[in-house]
Order: structure tokens, then sequence, then C-alpha cells
């Protein structure tokens, strides 16, 4: 026989997980959509990539189990100009045929002040390198930078590296 007395643990018990439910997930954060832009240093060519597909898992509260980790579709390169877009998709440049994903993935995550540092791995056209991302929190965003040389991955616009420079700014909306 159960009596009222005997059920005030178990409602007890149901109503605090009830209620720190929120409060222990808000630690855990997945990105919700991303806006990814670029800029050929040397050229001042501007653009942005798109069709970001995100299996990342950020715990703010235990920052080595976090994984940021992402691909976005090489076809979606947009410089703003139809003939250049044409050109760097090509098998010269991107080879959007045979490498249609760029992907990501961090091996670290730390904070330092207001800052987190990503370590991780860039593949583009299946060569990777490691790229460093720098990101800020602004509310519920992440807002990265990084900069990599884009002849590192065989996508030569110049011939010396440092004319292919790349500065790319992540803007990543949490969910």
């Amino acid at each position: 026989m159960t009596t009222t007395s005997s059920l005030k643990p178990i409602f007890y018990g149901a109503f605090l997980l009830l209620m720190l439910a929120p409060v222990l997930a808000m630690g855990q954060q997945k990105i919700a959509s991303a806006k990814i832009s670029f800029e050929f240093v040397d050229k001042g060519v501007k653009g942005t990539i798109s069709g970001f597909e995100s299996r990342s898992k950020l715990d703010w509260d235990n920052l080595e189990a976090s994984v940021l980790e992402g691909t976005v579709a090489t076809e979606t390169l947009d410089t703003n100009n139809g003939l250049r877009n044409w050109s760097l998709k090509s098998g010269k440049y991107f080879d959007k045929s045979d490498h249609p994903k760029i992907h990501y993935k961090s091996s670290s995550i730390t904070k330092n002040g207001d800052l987190y540092l990503v370590e991780g791995s860039l593949t583009i056209k299946g060569i990777s390198k490691t790229l460093p991302i720098r990101f800020t929190s602004e509310g519920k965003q992440l807002i990265g930078t990084a900069t990599l040389y884009s002849s590192d991955f065989d996508i030569k616009i110049k011939k010396k590296r440092e004319d292919n420079k790349v500065t790319v700014r992540f803007e990543f909306q949490l969910e």
C-alpha cells in the first residue's frame, strides 16, 4: 500500500530534477547556424562560403570534452563575381568536383581570459593543415578569426606563399 508520505521523496526528487535540467544543460551547446566570410588579402577579394554542417559539441564547463567540427560545401563559394566563382571552383583551384567539402575538426579548445583558442585541422582538397582559430563569445554567438595561406592547400592564386594569405571570419549562432 502506497501512502502519500512515501510518495513525497519521489515527487520532490522528480521536481528537483526538472528544475535543475535547464541549469545542467546550460553549459552544453551546439552550433545552430554559421556565416563564414573570407578575404584574399593580396587581391582584396572578399567572399562567403556556406552549406555549413556542424557536428560540434561545446561544453563550456568542460572544454576538454568539447569538439568544434563542421564542413562547408565548396560549391557555395561566392565572391560576387560569377566568372571568378567558376574559376575558383574549377580543378585548378578548389576542384569542387573531386573535393566537394571543406572540413575542420578541433583537437583542443582552451580559454584565455575572454578568448577561446581552438586548435584543429583544416582539410581542403584532401590536404590537412593545422589551423588555430581565435573566438570571442558575444551572447549566443561565437565570433572567430583565422589566417591561412591558400597555397598550403595547393590553391595557388599567386606565386609567393605570402601573397596567398586569406583571412577567415566565423560567426556561429549557438542553440
